[in-house]
């Protein structure tokens, strides 16, 4: 651990005033946690998505948070 000096030496870092992100990558250190949840859906939905994941080689529950998210972001680009 540090001393409480170490750590004040540290509280006078000064940033630059201009940073080069032209070589960044976005979200590279981002990475989205999953929950567990219960959803309730009627059988010829889950039928439906079951036999859609399976054509496309992906896990309906994969499917079902991609056709999720994509509803979020066109619900949110018209707010």
């Amino acid at each position: 651990m540090r001393t409480i000096e170490q750590r004040a030496e540290l509280d006078n870092f000064e940033l630059a005033d201009d940073y080069d992100f032209s070589n960044g990558v976005r979200g590279r250190f981002y990475k989205a946690t999953k929950v567990s949840t219960t959803i309730r859906l009627d059988n010829d939905v889950l039928l439906f998505l079951k036999k859609k994941a399976a054509e496309d080689h992906i896990g309906y529950q994969t499917l079902i948070n991609s056709l999720l998210r994509d509803y979020v972001k066109n619900s949110v680009k018209e707010i």
